[in-house]
C-alpha cells in the first residue's frame, strides 16, 4: 500500500501494522507480533533462511552469494571454535547457523519475536547446531548478559530497526569484551539522498513502513554513533557499491531469475492467489493477504531506492571496544 503524504512523521511497527492489517485505534502486541509472524513466514518463503541481502558476483547464484556473505563478516571478525558470540536480531537463524558451522564459535542469538524463536530452535535441531547456537529472547536494546560477555558480536541488517543508535551501540559495547569487534551491515540511506526531494523522501517512506523502521540513518550518523558509544572503527565501507551485480536484483520483478522466482512479477501473482486462496479455505492465517501485498509494496520501494543509488542495505563496519 502507498504511504500517504508525508505530512505526519513516519510510522513506527505498530503504525505499519495498523496500515497492513487495516486495525484502527491502539494496537495490542499480540497483533503486533501476529503481523511479525506472518511477515517471517513470508520472508523464509520468498527468501530462505537468511533475512538480508549480499553483494553478488556474474555467475554466481542468491544463495551462494549470501553464504559469503555471512563468510566474509565471520572472517573480518577472526572467529573460531571456543569463542561466544553474539547474533544480534537473528531473525530465524540462517546467518547464525551458516557462521557457526563455518567458524566453530558458539553462538547466541537475541531476538524478541516468539514464532522466530521456535522456528529457529526448529531449524537448529534439524542443522544439529543446537549444541552451539541457542536463542534468548529479549529487546537488544536491553540486553540480559553481564558486562563483557562475549568475544565476539556481529548483525545482519538487524540493528537498524533500534530505535536510538547510540542506546543500540552502547549495550552492544556493554556486553563485548575488552578488546575484541563489533560488526555489522546496515540499512543506511546514502550521500546521494536528498531530503528535499520529494521521491526521495517518499521511497524512503515506504521503505521505512514497509520494512518496520524507525527513521532510517545516513552512514555518517552511524558511525559518529558507534564513535559515542565508545567504539574504535577499524574500517567501514558501503560495500553495495563494488557488486558487480545489484543488490537488489533478486526484488526485481521485471527480472527473470529461477532462484529468486518467488520475488519476480510472475511469482508474486503465484504466490499472491495462492495466499488469497488458502486465507479463503482457513489454512491461512487471517491478513495474509494484506501482508503479502504490503510486502511487495516494500519491495519495490526497495529497488526504487538501490536504483536511484540513495539506500543500501550493505554499509559494512568492524569496530573495537579499546582494551581498557
Amino acid at each position: 500500500m502507498r504511504q500517504k503524504r508525508r505530512g505526519k512523521r513516519q510510522m513506527s511497527k505498530s503504525g505499519a501494522l495498523d496500515l497492513a492489517s487495516g486495525v484502527g485505534g491502539k494496537l495490542q502486541k499480540k497483533q503486533v507480533n501476529k503481523y511479525y509472524d506472518l511477515v517471517t513466514s513470508f520472508y523464509e518463503y520468498g527468501w530462505g533462511e537468511s533475512f538480508h541481502f549480499a553483494a553478488r558476483w556474474k555467475g554466481e547464484s542468491l544463495r551462494e552469494s549470501i553464504k559469503r556473505h555471512e563468510h566474509f563478516l565471520a572472517l573480518q571478525l577472526g572467529l573460531k571454535p571456543g569463542q561466544k558470540v553474539l547474533d544480534v536480531g537473528y531473525g530465524i537463524g540462517g546467518p547464525l547457523r551458516e557462521i557457526a558451522r563455518f567458524s566453530g564459535a558458539s553462538i547466541t542469538g537475541i531476538n524478541n519475536n516468539k514464532y522466530q524463536i521456535t522456528r529457529g530452535k526448529e531449524l537448529n535441531r534439524v542443522a544439529e547446531v543446537d549444541e552451539t547456537c541457542n536463542y534468548v529472547k529479549a529487546d537488544f536494546m536491553k540486553m540480559p548478559f553481564s558486562d563483557n560477555t562475549f568475544d565476539a558480536i556481529f548483525a545482519i541488517e538487524a540493528t537498524c530497526h533500534a530505535p536510538d543508535a547510540v542506546d543500540c551501540y552502547k549495550e552492544i559495547y556493554r556486553v563485548l569484551k575488552p578488546g575484541q569487534c563489533f560488526a555489522a551491515y546496515e540499512w543506511c540511506i546514502t550521500d546521494s539522498f536528498d531530503p528535499l526531494n520529494q521521491e526521495h523522501q517518499r521511497i524512503k517512506g515506504e521503505v521505512e513502513l514497509g520494512n518496520g523502521l524507525p527513521d532510517i540513518r545516513s552512514m555518517g550518523q552511524c558511525l559518529e554513533a558507534l564513535k559515542v558509544a565508545g567504539f574504535e572503527i577499524i574500517w567501514e565501507e558501503d560495500v553495495a557499491v563494488n557488486s558487480p551485480l545489484p543488490w537488489y536484483l533478486p526484488l526485481d520483478k521485471n527480472q527473470f531469475s529461477l532462484a529468486s522466482f518467488r520475488v519476480i512479477a510472475s511469482g508474486r501473482f503465484i504466490t499472491r492467489n495462492m495466499v488469497k486462496t488458502l486465507e479463503f479455505l482457513g489454512l491461512a492465517p487471517e491478513g495474509s493477504q494484506r501482508v503479502q501485498s504490503f510486502l511487495e509494496q516494500a519491495a519495490d520501494a526497495l529497488v526504487e531506492g538501490g536504483r536511484k543509488g540513495i539506500f543500501s542495505p550493505m554499509y559494512f563496519f568492524l569496530v573495537q571496544k579499546p582494551h581498557s
